[in-house]
């Protein structure tokens, strides 16, 4: 059975940790391997903001607010405690002032300052309109300035209210840096820096492309000593060889788990599963402007002849979930549950291209063989279906993926996160105008008009009510539109070492830090 930290284990762990000091704590630390699938090219945490970034990144760097994943069972919950804050406060509609933590410090071991609160969300780095890490606009087109009060507060002011900066602060894109380090390896580097500074348990030590990336511990911690003296990230891209690591002792977590591997992991005594849905959606993007799929009709003919139920039985042992659209429970009063969801229709389907007058072109769906788990017999299924309605899809397995150009993209598979529970954390980021699918690839932004224009009034409005309708709006385009599908929510499945007490989140974040990290056989 996957392992749950549960509270108490959580308080002893954090006291255990806090507990290990000088030598002693060294000896006894563990050096932590991690086979993974895909490793990012830089650690720059609002560039990286992926499933394979994160997961390092997230144990580098702090936000303001922190979600506190631990506060409900399986590592899935949502209140929001001090981070590198110790308090916030609302000062008016428009404003909220933050209190920083007292004796903060950086990897290179500079005191955590407002200054470095304000660059981190600043014009140059983040928000500007030059910015080279744009999808923080995904974020953050809410914001006007960060403002300096002294040199532990500051103070967020916004263009308009906006009912969720604190949930904001507390997501992705969010994480802080240090000023003076990142400025000075933007310099040296000529554009971003790769592996700029945070305030988190570990720190960068070492990296080769397509290899691994080490880090190490970062004793200074605000949080209590880290309770593993390195962690190495190492790329296995064939899932039997993470498994194999894992068994003989090479590895201590492996992820990207398929499950008709779960019984065999948990056949062994020391090493065993431990799974969780995400709060992230595989989906599907289309690119509109490919004459093939510029009428929605056959887009909609795409999303019609798909079954994901049988995707989820067949690929997924049934453990993944189809969610009611693009949106999800965690929205709370956001969340619609009286909506039809995804319907599979393979005879509207038909009668759909029909109408368009589909003549059995050509369609290409281009996928990554390895990045997501499931990718390519997901696809196999998919043409299949694709082909029982009369779509003419092929399919292109490259490692080259982002190589292949905007403009010959026709359909590629993608994964939306829930990055705050709200339409606006989801759905806007992914398919607004500073998302992947307009911003990256240009799938969509060319129809994307009326969309970009509600979800901006939802990024402003305040009252439920009228939220509640934007948000409705804002779904009924986009699948009206239809300029991608989401097909699941898949189980994320982790192999571990049994002696290693670790909670997997239901985000790709790999939470390394004291409180859910222990390994009883250090003792």
């Amino acid at each position: 059975m996957p392992f749950v930290l549960t509270m108490p284990r959580v308080i002893a762990a954090g006291l255990a940790a806090l507990a290990l000091t000088g030598t002693a704590a060294a000896q006894d630390r563990p050096d932590i391997v991690v086979g993974v699938a895909d490793l990012p090219p830089t650690l720059e945490p609002a560039k990286e903001l992926s499933n394979v970034g994160t997961r390092i990144t997230y144990s580098v760097f702090d936000t303001l607010i922190r979600r506190d994943f631990l506060s409900a069972e399986g590592g899935s919950g949502s209140r929001l405690t001090p981070g590198l804050a110790e308090s916030w406060t609302r000062v008016d509609d428009l404003t909220l002032e933050v209190k920083l933590r007292e004796g903060v410090t950086f990897h290179n071991g500079e005191p955590l300052t407002a200054e470095d609160v304000a660059f981190t969300f600043s014009p140059e780095r983040l928000v500007g309109e030059d910015t080279q890490l744009p999808r923080g606009r995904a974020y953050f087109a809410v914001l006007d300035h960060v403002e300096v009060v002294d040199p532990l507060t500051v103070r967020f002011v916004t263009k308009a209210p906006d009912p969720l900066l604190e949930q904001r602060l507390a997501s992705w894109a969010s994480w802080i840096v240090n000023k003076k380090d990142w400025q000075e390896k933007a310099e040296a580097n000529g554009g971003l820096p790769r592996y700029p500074v945070g305030t988190g348990p570990f720190k960068f030590d070492e990296a080769k492309t397509d290899q691994y990336i080490r880090l190490t511990a970062f004793d200074d911690y605000y949080g209590g000593q880290p309770t593993a003296e390195t962690v190495t990230f190492r790329e296995v891209p064939e899932q039997a060889a993470r498994i194999a690591g894992l068994v003989s002792g090479e590895f201590d977590i492996v992820t990207n788990v398929a499950p008709d591997q779960i019984a065999q992991i948990d056949g062994y005594d020391d090493v065993e599963t431990r799974s969780v849905v995400l709060a992230n959606s595989h989906v599907l993007v289309y690119n509109v402007d490919q004459p093939v799929l510029s009428d929605k009709r056959v887009r909609q003919a795409l999303n019609l002849a798909i079954d994901r139920q049988l995707l989820v039985d067949a690929l997924w042992d049934g453990k993944a979930v189809v969610p009611l659209s693009h949106q999800y429970p965690s929205y709370g009063d956001m969340y619609d549950a009286t909506r039809e969801g995804l319907v599979y229709d393979p005879e509207h389907a038909r009668a759909l291209l029909d109408e368009a007058g589909y003549n059995g072109e050509e369609i290409v769906y281009s996928t990554h063989p390895t990045y997501y788990l499931n990718a390519v017999p997901a696809a196999q299924v998919l043409v299949e279906m694709w082909k029982a309605v009369g779509l003419n899809v092929t399919l292109n397995v490259t490692e080259g993926l982002d190589d292949i150009s905007n403009d010959d993209l026709q359909i590629r598979n993608w994964s939306n996160s829930t990055r705050y529970p709200d339409p606006l954390g989801a759905l806007w980021i992914a398919w607004g105008p500073y998302g992947g699918a307009q911003g990256n690839w240009h799938a969509w932004d060319s129809i994307a008009g009326e969309f970009n224009e509600v979800g901006r009034k939802l990024e402003t409005t305040v009252d439920l009510p009228e939220r509640q309708k934007l948000g409705k709006q804002l779904l009924d385009i986009w699948e009206d539109e239809a300029p991608g599908t989401i097909l699941y929510q898949p189980l994320e499945t982790y192999g571990v070492r049994t002696s290693l007490k670790w909670q997997p989140y239901t985000f790709y974040y790999m939470d390394l830090r004291p409180d859910n990290l222990k390994d009883e056989a250090a003792r």
